[in-house]
C-alpha cells in the first residue's frame, strides 16, 4: 500500500478498469461525507487519492479501515486519476478542473463553477442520467437545495405536468461548510452561557437565528446567488427552460439537512392521493407523512440519510381548479445534497 493513496486488488468490474478515484477537497465536510459514501456503497476502486490544500497535506484520513495520506492538490498530484469527484471550492475547480480532464480523468464538479455552463451536463441520476452520454470531462453537481427539491418533483412533473414551483427554503449550516457547522456549535453553546459571540463565518449572528441566505443581493431583481441558481439549475436539471420557478432561501440554525415549503402547480389537477401513490414508489424517496400523529419531514430524520423525506401533503385551498398542491421536504444537504449526488454520478459512470 502507497503511503499516499489506498490501492486495492479488487477485480475489474463489468469488463471494465477499476478506476483510480480522487476526492479534491477531502477534508472539507463534503470531502469527508464523500469518502464515507464511497465507503458504505462498496463503490469499486483501485486507488484512492485524497487531496486537499497544501495546509492539509501530511494528514491521515481513514477509509477502509486503513490510513491514507492527504496529498496536496496539484497538476501533478491528478495524474493517473480516472475519476475526480472534487469539492475545494469553484475557484480550485476552475483552476484543476480542466488539468483533471487534461490528465484523462473524468470530473464531478460539487461547486457551481460548471453548472450553467451549456456544454457541461448538470445532473442528478434519478432524473436525467441520459445526461452523463454528453459529458466533455466535466459533470456538474447541482446545487443541494436544487437535488432536494427536483429528487421528489420530477416524478410528478412526469405524471402530470408542473407549470410553476414556488419555494421556500429552511437552510443548515451544513450547506456552509465545517466552519459553519462549527460556528453554529460554538454561536449557541456561548447564547446559552451569556457570552458574547461575534460570528465569523457568516454575517449575522447564527444561534436562535434566522436570516436571508447570506449570498450577493442582485440589485435588479432583488434575489440572492442563492435563489438564482436553484431556479436557474432546477430549469436545467429539468430540461424546462421556460418552467416558471421563484424560490427564498433562508438560513436555519440546524447543523444538517435542508428543508423545502413547495407550492406546486400543475398544468392540470393532481389530487393528493395521486401525489402519494407516485412518492411512494418514487427513487431516492422516502414519504413521511402522519397527520394522526402531525409527524412530517424533520432535519433530525433526514440528517445521516440518503433519501429525500416528503410530507405535509395537501391541496392549496387557495386553488378552486385543483391544480396546486402543497408538500414539505427534508434532505440532507451533505448526502443527497452533494456527496451521495456525486457517487451516484460516479456509479452511473462505471455503467
Amino acid at each position: 500500500m502507497s503511503s499516499t493513496a489506498l490501492k486495492s486488488d479488487e477485480p475489474t468490474v463489468k469488463n471494465k478498469k477499476i478506476p483510480v478515484v480522487a476526492i479534491a477537497g477531502a477534508t472539507g465536510a463534503v470531502g469527508v461525507e464523500i469518502m464515507q459514501c464511497l465507503e458504505q456503497r462498496k463503490f469499486p476502486l483501485s486507488e484512492l487519492r485524497l487531496l486537499a490544500s497544501a495546509r492539509s497535506a501530511g494528514k491521515t484520513m481513514k477509509f477502509r479501515g486503513k490510513d491514507v495520506v492527504v496529498q496536496e492538490l496539484t497538476d501533478e498530484s491528478l495524474k493517473g486519476v480516472d475519476i475526480a469527484l472534487f469539492s475545494a471550492g469553484g475557484a480550485q475547480s476552475k483552476r484543476f478542473g480542466p488539468a483533471a480532464v487534461k490528465a484523462g480523468a473524468v470530473v464531478v464538479d460539487n461547486s457551481s463553477a460548471f453548472r450553467m455552463d451549456p456544454n457541461t451536463p448538470l445532473v442528478v441520476p434519478e432524473i436525467n442520467s441520459a445526461a452523463l452520454a454528453t459529458h466533455n470531462g466535466i459533470i456538474a453537481n447541482p446545487n443541494c437545495v436544487a437535488i432536494v427539491a427536483a429528487t421528489p418533483l420530477w416524478p410528478l412533473h412526469q405524471k402530470k405536468r408542473i407549470a410553476r414551483i414556488t419555494m421556500a427554503t429552511y437552510q443548515a449550516a451544513s450547506g456552509a461548510g465545517a466552519a459553519a457547522m462549527e460556528e453554529l456549535s460554538e454561536s449557541t453553546k456561548a447564547f446559552l452561557e451569556g457570552r458574547k459571540f461575534e460570528p465569523k463565518v457568516l454575517p449575522h449572528p447564527y444561534a436562535f437565528n434566522v436570516f436571508s441566505h447570506n449570498t450577493r443581493v442582485d440589485p435588479e431583481t432583488g434575489y440572492n446567488e442563492e435563489e438564482t441558481k436553484v431556479m436557474q439549475e432546477t430549469r436545467k436539471i429539468f430540461g424546462e427552460p421556460n418552467l416558471r420557478v421563484t424560490a427564498t432561501c433562508v438560513r436555519v440554525p440546524v447543523l444538517r439537512a435542508h428543508c423545502i415549503a413547495l407550492n406546486i402547480e400543475f398544468e392540470e389537477a393532481m389530487s393528493v392521493a395521486e401525489a402519494r401513490a407516485i412518492l411512494a414508489n418514487a427513487p431516492g424517496v422516502r414519504v413521511v407523512d402522519e397527520l394522526e400523529r402531525n409527524y412530517f419531514p424533520m432535519p433530525v430524520d433526514a440528517s445521516g440519510k440518503d433519501e429525500i423525506l416528503v410530507g405535509r401533503l395537501r391541496k392549496d385551498v387557495s386553488d378552486p381548479t385543483g391544480k396546486t398542491l402543497a408538500l414539505f421536504v427534508a434532505g440532507d444537504q451533505l448526502r443527497k445534497g452533494a456527496a451521495l449526488n456525486a457517487v451516484q454520478i460516479a456509479e452511473k459512470l462505471l455503467g
